[in-house]
C-alpha cells in the first residue's frame, strides 16, 4: 500500500496554500505516495493575519495530530503558521514541535533542520542566549545526539558521522573561554561513542569551522548547542531546501523551514522548494530502513 502523507495549509492568509499547491503540481513528488489534505481550504484575506485564519490553522493542526495518532496518515507536512495570532487563538505551545510532541505523547523529541548540504540538530530551541549554558547538560546532549543518529540512519546514511559543536569560541581554549565544552559536551561525545556504535561522534568541535566541514562532507550532521548557532549556517547554505523535522515522534512531522511570508501571499512569488523537499523527505521517512 502507498504511504499516506497528510498536509495542512497553515495560516491560509500566508503563503501556505500557494507553496502546497505548487509542490503538489511540481511533478517532483514521489508517485509511490498518496497526498491527503488535512482540514479544508477556507476563504480568508491574503496577506492579513487575523483571528479567523488562526482559528482554522489551530483546528487543522489538531486534526493532523489526531490523524497521526490514529494512523490514518503515515506522516504530515505542516505549512507555516503565525505564532502571534495562533497564541491569541488559544495555542499554548511555543511552536508546532512541542504541540505535536505533546499530542503524540512523546517526551523524547528534538528539533532538526535538514537541507541538501547541511543537517543540524538543536540542543536548545526557543530560549534566551543567556539561559543556554544553564540548560545544557551531558544527558540531554546524549539523548538528542541519539535521536539525530537515528534520523541519519532513517535517511539511509550508513554509520553517520556527527559532530557536537562547542558552545564557546575555539571550543573554550581548554577553559580560557568557559568550561562548558570540557565539562558538558566532551563527556557527551564519549558516552555517545559507547552507546551508539552504529555512528561516529566527534567534538567538542570548534563552532566557526564545523559547519563548513559538514557542508564539505566531513560530517553528516551537527548537533548545535543553541538555535542561532545552527540555523544561521543552515539558512545561509540551504535556505530554499531546508526542512524542519520533529525527531522522536512515532510518525514523521515535517514542515518547510520558512514562515508565513504575508507580504508575498497572493503574489505568486513564493518559492515552493522547501515544501517540495518536505514532501520528498516525508515519503522517504515512511520507507523501511
Amino acid at each position: 500500500m502507498k504511504p499516506v502523507i497528510g498536509y495542512t495549509l497553515g495560516d491560509q492568509s500566508g503563503i501556505g496554500p500557494e507553496v502546497i499547491s505548487a509542490a503538489l503540481a511540481s511533478g517532483e513528488l514521489p508517485e509511490e505516495a498518496e497526498y491527503r489534505l488535512i482540514g479544508a481550504r477556507v476563504d480568508v484575506p491574503a496577506g492579513r493575519p487575523n483571528p479567523e485564519s488562526a482559528k482554522y490553522a489551530f483546528e487543522h493542526l489538531e486534526q493532523a495530530a489526531r490523524a497521526l495518532r490514529e494512523g490514518t496518515i503515515d506522516a504530515v507536512v505542516t505549512a507555516p503558521v503565525c505564532k502571534e495570532t495562533l497564541h491569541e487563538a488559544g495555542f499554548r505551545w511555543p511552536g508546532q514541535t512541542e504541540f505535536f510532541a505533546e499530542r503524540l505523547e512523546t517526551d523524547n523529541y528534538a528539533m532538526c533542520l535538514t537541507g541538501k548540504r547541511l543537517t543540524v540538530g538543536l540542543a536548545t530551541i526557543h530560549t534566551s542566549l543567556q539561559s543556554v549554558p544553564s540548560l545544557l547538560n551531558t544527558a540531554e546532549l546524549v539523548r538528542i545526539g541519539t535521536l539525530l543518529k537515528d534520523f541519519c540512519l532513517r535517511k539511509g546514511i550508513h554509520r553517520p558521522r556527527i559532530a557536537l559543536a562547542a558552545l564557546n569560541p575555539h571550543a573554550g581554549e581548554h577553559g580560557a573561554f568557559g568550561d562548558e565544552d570540557e565539562a558538558i559536551i566532551a563527556p557527551a561525545v564519549e558516552q555517545l561513542a559507547i552507546s551508539c556504535p552504529d555512528a561516529v561522534f566527534d567534538g567538542p568541535a570548534v563552532p566557526d569551522c564545523v559547519y563548513r566541514d559538514a557542508v564539505e562532507g566531513c560530517y553528516d550532521a551537527v548537533l548545535a548547542p543553541y538555535h542561532d548557532q545552527g540555523l544561521i549556517p543552515l539558512k545561509l547554505v540551504d535556505f530554499h531546501t531546508a526542512v524542519n523535522v520533529t525527531l522522536g515522534l512515532p510518525r514523521p512531522r515535517l514542515s518547510p523551514d520558512h514562515g508565513t511570508a504575508f507580504s508575498l501571499a497572493g503574489t505568486g512569488k513564493a518559492n515552493p522548494s522547501s515544501t517540495i523537499h518536505a514532501f520528498q523527505l516525508a515519503v522517504r521517512m515512511t520507507q523501511p530502513r
